[in-house]
């Protein structure tokens, strides 16, 4: 078996769960008070529904990843404890994938359904904020400093926002 910090794929998908760590982290840190239950409109969900989907999909692909394929619609939690499970299921979908444990999924399929969904979502939540009056600063996330495994709410300061 082929070691998984030598599988490129592999490290591209664990930067890419490094990188929801960091815009979504961004998008929900320092929310205004109430902004978990935020209503934009009829049929749109509120941020807390949405960051718990987020976590279910985090889940949802680490479920993938090691065979069990199981999907779970969570009710979602007081904002804070929300955004402690968004980290958490990050982690521990990057441990996994961190780990010498065989994928029982193929990586392009964990990327375009469970990890790019989380991208959508997170750009909602940042859209949201812009419609509940606390925008998040725009920036340069090429010049971003994201790391492979750096997926918790400790995460590096912006290099260059506008």
């Amino acid at each position: 078996m082929a070691d998984s910090n030598s599988d490129p794929k592999r490290q591209l998908l664990r930067h890419t769960l490094a990188t929801i760590a960091y815009r979504g982290g961004k998008a929900v840190r320092n929310a205004p008070e109430g902004f978990s239950m935020f209503h934009a409109d009829e049929g749109v969900r509120t941020p807390g529904q949405i960051l718990a989907h987020i976590g279910d999909l985090m889940d949802w692909g680490l479920s993938m990843a090691n065979g069990k394929r199981e999907w779970h619609d969570s009710k979602p939690l007081h904002w804070e404890k929300e955004v402690e499970r968004f980290f958490a299921s990050l982690k521990n979908f990057d441990d996994y994938l961190a780990s010498s444990q065989p994928l029982q999924a193929p990586i392009e399929n964990l990327f375009q359904g469970p990890v790019a969904d989380a991208l959508t979502h997170i750009g909602q939540i940042a859209i949201l904020r812009r419609f509940a009056g606390e925008p998040i600063k725009a920036e340069n996330y090429y010049k971003a400093e994201i790391t492979i495994g750096r997926v918790g709410a400790d995460q590096a300061a912006p290099k260059k926002e506008f």
